[in-house]
């Protein structure tokens, strides 16, 4: 399991409990790949790997399985969970209801202090892809900024569901990842910061549907499917218009 001991090594003194540290050990290694989709995840293996004993293990693995990362199979133990066109499909669909529902309320309610933030997220993504930085730095900004725009709506519950979703949406990126190109990326982030920041919830919502719907399509393109979701760009004209008037 290669790497799983350094990370854990690297966490020492960054979580209060040996389950805390076993679970972020566990998750980084799903997360970026270094454990693989269908990877069997034997319990006392993993405590010799990680110098713990079964029981915070354990415990780490429910937890996991809690956010979808493992999957506990009846007889057989745990393994990472599988990859899928179906599972992709279901993590996108909830994304596209939870998010921009959490951004509509976002553009609401931002303050200046807010907007310098979001702002100051936004130029250390940018940065990350102007350095061509691996993926974790890619991950931990491109998250930031997302959040950045979300926490203003001020809901506990919908950063909870939110988060495990985008993680395991960048399970999907880093399998597959999608050819994007880094302007298409930065200018639809700009957009929807601007909406958010001029207080436009409807049209930070559409913009912010239209991001994830194209990011998926792509990794369903990549992964040999056709697109599983419609962009409104031309919802987005008409709600201008409306403003207009």
């Amino acid at each position: 399991m290669g790497d799983l001991g350094e990370r854990a090594a690297q966490l020492r003194g960054n979580h209060r409990t040996l389950a805390e540290r076993a679970f972020a050990t566990l998750h980084g290694a799903i997360i970026a790949g270094s454990l693989n989709p269908g990877q069997r995840l034997p319990i006392d293996e993993l405590a010799d790997e990680l110098d713990m004993s079964p029981m915070p293990i354990r415990e780490a693995l429910r937890g996991l399985d809690a956010v979808g990362l493992v999957e506990n199979v009846p007889h057989r133990g745990a393994r990472v969970a599988e990859l899928s066109i179906e599972d992709l499909r279901e993590v996108y669909d909830v994304r596209l209801a939870l998010e921009p529902l959490a951004i509509r309320h976002a553009a609401l309610r931002f303050t200046e202090e807010e907007a310098v933030d979001a702002r100051a997220k936004l130029a250390a993504l940018e940065q990350a892809y102007a350095d061509g930085a691996d993926d974790d730095r890619i991950w931990e900004a491109h998250t930031a900024f997302h959040f950045a725009l979300y926490k203003p709506a001020r809901s506990r519950w919908l950063e909870r569901l939110i988060t495990p979703l985008w993680e395991s949406s960048e399970r999907y990126r880093r399998a597959a990842p999608s050819p994007r190109s880094l302007h298409d990326r930065r200018s639809e982030h700009q957009r929807i910061a601007d909406a958010c920041f001029s207080g436009d919830a409807e049209g930070a919502a559409i913009l912010l549907h239209d991001h994830l719907a194209r990011s998926a399509n792509l990794l369903a393109r990549e992964m040999g499917e056709r697109d599983l979701f419609e962009v409104y760009g031309h919802r987005l004209d008409h709600a201008s218009a409306n403003r207009a008037a």
